[in-house]
């Protein structure tokens, strides 16, 4: 006797086999995505224990310039003792970083590379025999010899950072950081290094990590949020500038309470004029405000390759006169580090479109032989190119016309923002400045940061002055 099939039996199996197949394809897509997107990270994490066993068997790679010149190597004795010698010595110490303590910079992000041997396979092999390692490939990073030295000597015996990069790869050309140390001697400086009694952090990379107040530079927010709101008439803005701004029971001054006149907008941003930029403050739709802070990256996660710290906006719907008058200036709860300011000005001197910022150009084997190369990649859109136009013909006031007086030449064009951001009552202002050069056709981007350094005309724009004399000298 035949029995008749089950419908409900059959449509149960049918379910459970679209389940399992339905399983199959999400973890093979995952699998994927963890291949070709997660797996360089994960093999490359500090916490990785396998890639300490590397170590046994290669002689870890060289960290090298663009041009090809020596930033770190390891030296081997003629009893197999290794050391990892930097010949720069503090020149790079925290874009480069260091591989005893852990690791820190390019020598954190490169580890696999430089443990990883791509020597041909008999030199491989007899090695093997040998009881001989294998040398390590080599890591060929994105930044300038020439540039690292200018910025460096230029901050001199002055705190600060500075950030080179080009605003259409993100290739990071230039990074430094001071108080420094020296990679070489970091072993025997530990100790005094990370004294709680030592307060100069000489381990931060204030390039990516230090969070200041970003002073007259985030005028470049403000002013894009009141574009936004004013598209059509935002040049209509005027403002009588008495050198001291009051509302109600505060006041506002600007730097050495000078007394601007009458300002239009770009007048205003040009001559970094504090009244007004508080004034115009006042009108800003506050919820929109923080969406255009956020936009442009505040209080978020950076695809950066290096450690750093998230810059910060804090001020929403509701915030009080005085608050609103102090951020509108870039004073105020509001934080950033020179990186992040440098990928807002990369913005506007990319059309509005963001590149990720990176250091590592590509990997070679010890025989030259490109294994990796790295690609610029798009970070995202922070602005419309309209919105970028019309904030680049206002930086490029600021030179012209401003507070950046000391990058006016004939040899190129340059269009930037100065600032002076307090910190501290009783101690000098620290000195901002940001800029691209040409202005009409951007090729590099500074970011500067002066610690107590005071106007950022007088301290941060001279050292990018330097910098873009040296860039388009070349």
């Amino acid at each position: 006797m035949k029995t008749s099939p089950n419908p409900k039996a059959n449509r149960h199996m049918l379910i459970l086999t679209y389940g399992v197949v339905l399983l199959f394809l999400g973890l093979t897509a995952y699998y994927s995505y963890f291949l070709f997107a997660k797996s360089d990270g994960v093999i490359n994490n500090s916490y990785n224990p396998r890639l300490d066993r590397f170590a046994d068997r290669v002689v870890r790679g060289e960290i090298r310039s663009s041009d090809g010149q020596v930033l770190a190597r390891t030296d081997v004795d003629g009893e197999g003792n290794e050391t990892r010698v930097y010949p720069f010595d503090a020149l790079f110490a925290h874009v480069v970083g260091y591989s005893s303590k852990g690791k820190t910079g390019l020598e954190s992000l490169s580890n696999f590379y430089l443990l990883s041997s791509h020597v041909n396979i008999i030199e491989q092999a007899v090695n093997e025999l040998s009881s001989v390692k294998n040398q390590g490939d080599h890591v060929v990073s994105t930044l300038d010899v020439a540039l690292q030295k200018a910025a460096y000597d230029a901050l001199g015996k002055r705190n600060g950072a500075v950030v080179v990069m080009e605003p259409d790869t993100g290739k990071i050309l230039a990074m430094v950081s001071k108080p420094d140390y020296n990679p070489n001697t970091l072993l025997a400086d530990w100790d005094q290094l990370i004294a709680q009694e030592n307060t100069s952090g000489q381990l931060l990379n204030r390039a990516t990590q230090g969070l200041y107040p970003p002073g007259s530079t985030f005028k470049v927010v403000t002013a894009l949020e009141y574009m936004k709101e004013h598209p059509d008439n935002y040049r209509d803005y005027t403002f009588d500038c008495s050198g001291i701004y009051r509302n109600g029971e505060y006041a506002i001054k600007c730097y050495h309470e000078t007394a601007h006149g009458h300002q239009n907008f770009q007048q205003a941003f040009a001559n970094s004029c504090n009244g007004a930029f508080a004034n115009l403050g006042l009108s800003l739709n506050l919820t929109n405000l923080k969406s255009t802070a956020d936009q442009l990256l505040f209080n978020s996660s950076l695809d950066l390759p290096v450690a750093y710290s998230r810059s910060s906006y804090s001020m929403a719907s509701g915030a009080d006169t005085w608050q609103i008058l102090q951020t509108s200036i870039g004073q105020g709860q509001t934080q950033i580090t020179p990186i992040h300011n440098a990928m807002i000005t990369s913005a506007i001197a990319n059309g509005g479109t963001l590149m990720k910022p990176y250091l590592l150009d590509r990997v070679e084997n010890d025989g030259g032989d490109v294994i990796k190369k790295f690609m610029p990649e798009a970070y995202g859109n922070l602005m419309t190119a309209k919105e970028s136009e019309g904030l680049t013909e206002f930086m490029r006031a600021v030179v012209t016309d401003g507070t950046g007086s000391a990058l006016r030449t004939d040899a190129y064009t340059v269009a930037g923002k100065t600032g002076s951001a307090e910190f501290e009552t009783g101690k000098e202002t620290h000195a901002w400045f940001i800029g691209f050069a040409p202005a009409e056709h951007p090729k590099v981007v500074v970011s500067v940061i002066v610690e107590e350094g005071g106007s950022g005309g007088k301290a941060a724009a001279p050292i990018a002055r330097g910098l873009f004399d040296l860039y388009f000298s070349r």
